[in-house]
């Protein structure tokens, strides 16, 4: 793999990928351990219609934006109902690496598509080298991409909440690989009265370039939790917290990108941005302008929100 140091890093950037749903529903492999999802009592093809709906105009006010969006449509022929949610399974990095992730639900493994890197390479990018963990899913490890790892590119550090989505071992291996310092601990979310682990790191913190929007609550072990308040501070970044109701609204599920003249944006579900106090609004608003939609369907149903739905794109060009 080519060396990190050389290269001038950054926390956003301006091109997204993103998949077209045609078979979204409830995912029942997935519900096991992700206690966002909940059953809606419409047929499967409306709920797939109304998730292309949130899809397409979600896309359409990233555009407007001015934030490049690189749209795959899924393929019909497999049963894919997550593959709305790329991030899980690759992420995109600026020396030319790809990472490919192994996945919890067996049929999400059919997400990872080689016309994905096709596509992008024609969009003028460059694919240097491609690291595959996937053959972990072979002894029952996972590691999902960056819905289990909070990546902050400048400070090279990766946060994660271990969970039965984000194995201890194989998250180290990929900090060795891609060179991140690894910020440990365990998020827990209260289900029927447990504490039960959070799926994904993404659900419950976002990094921005010079801010966190964190669940403090969720890091029961109090020196854990100190100590990712300590690596926040140390990279200089407001730390702004939300709590355990906002985090099920999905406001911790958000991610910055950059539009039109460089201009930052917020992005996030429409529920996450009406959760937030007036207080945190301000802010995030102090580093960067918010940009929210309705994706009530692909909430309620997947159990993920907008930075789910979002790779992020540092690939060099060619």
């Amino acid at each position: 793999m080519r060396d990190f140091q050389e290269l001038v890093m950054q926390q956003t950037t301006n091109t997204i990928l993103m998949v077209r749903p045609v078979n979204f529903r409830m995912n029942e492999q997935t519900a096991v351990n992700n206690y966002f999802q909940e059953d809606i009592n419409i047929k499967n093809a409306e709920i797939n219609l109304k998730a292309q709906k949130e899809f397409d105009a979600f896309v359409e006010k990233l555009s407007s934006a001015g934030v490049n969006v690189v749209v795959v449509s899924d393929d019909e022929l497999d049963d894919t109902p997550d593959s709305i949610f790329p991030n899980n399974w690759v992420s995109f990095h600026s020396n030319g690496d790809v990472g490919i992730y192994p996945m919890f639900a067996e049929n999400r493994r059919k997400e990872r598509r080689d016309e994905v890197f096709m596509r992008l390479e024609d969009e003028g990018f460059k694919i240097e080298n491609i690291v595959d963990y996937t053959s972990a899913e072979d002894e029952g490890l996972f590691l999902e991409g960056t819905g289990s790892v909070a990546l902050d590119r400048v400070n090279r550090k990766a946060y994660c909440a271990l969970s039965p989505r984000a194995d201890e071992e194989l998250f180290i291996e990929f900090c060795e690989d891609f060179e991140y310092t690894p910020v440990i601990f365990t998020a827990n979310q209260t289900v029927d009265g447990e504490r039960l682990a959070i799926y994904h790191t993404n659900v419950m913190m976002c990094l921005a370039e010079n801010f966190a929007v964190i669940c403090l609550d969720t890091i029961d072990d109090k020196k854990e939790r100190k100590n990712v308040v300590k690596q926040l501070k140390a990279d200089k970044k407001e730390i702004i917290t939300i709590t355990e109701a906002q985090m099920h609204q999905f406001a911790g599920n958000m991610l910055q990108v950059r539009g039109s003249n460089d201009q930052r944006f917020l992005v996030m579900s429409e529920a996450a941005h009406k959760s937030l106090t007036q207080d945190q609004i301000n802010r995030i608003e102090k580093h960067c302008a918010i940009l929210s939609s309705s994706l009530e369907t692909i909430e309620t149903c997947g159990g993920g929100s907008a930075r789910c739905m979002m790779a992020e794109v540092f690939l060099p060009k060619a």
